[in-house]
């Protein structure tokens, strides 16, 4: 493996039974993920999670309760460089409002979008969690979805 495994922090953050997620490109490939990114030296996974939220959807004004689950995503051994991300995903909670300015500064970012329990099995979504996204409600407890990897 190429270095060490990078540590991934989310957000599942609803309106209604709508999810958030936003679209990326990268090397040619579109998809969709759960806002949030990579945790920086010495920050906590909160603090990550807060300032990729302001960075990718500029949200700043978020309760975060949590962590609510945990995924991994482990390259097979023929792709290289090798890739292990540990996914941390939490839950959070922010007024209507919030939702109508979602905007980015990341450059990966190509678009955001509220979906639907029935929009999201039909998507690409890394890690490839879409049931978890569909069922997952507040209350419900921690999970470990295990090993993904979306090709």
């Amino acid at each position: 493996m190429s270095g060490y495994p990078r540590v991934r922090v989310a957000a599942l953050l609803r309106r209604g039974d709508a999810v958030l997620l936003l679209r990326q490109e990268k090397h040619g490939q579109a998809y969709w993920l759960l806002p949030g990114g990579g945790v920086e030296e010495g920050e906590t996974l909160e603090r990550a999670l807060r300032r990729e939220l302001l960075e990718e959807c500029d949200i700043e004004d978020v309760q975060l309760e949590g962590p609510i689950a945990i995924a991994e995503s482990i390259s097979p051994p023929d792709l290289r460089p090798r890739k292990h991300v540990i996914h941390v995903i939490f839950h959070a909670v922010a007024g209507d409002s919030v939702f109508e300015q979602v905007t980015s500064s990341d450059d990966t970012v190509r678009g955001h979008r509220l979906l639907h329990p029935g929009e999201i099995g039909g998507i690409s979504v890394h890690p490839p969690i879409q049931r978890f996204i569909e069922r997952w409600r507040p209350g419900d407890p921690f999970v470990h979805l295990g090993e993904l990897w979306a090709r």
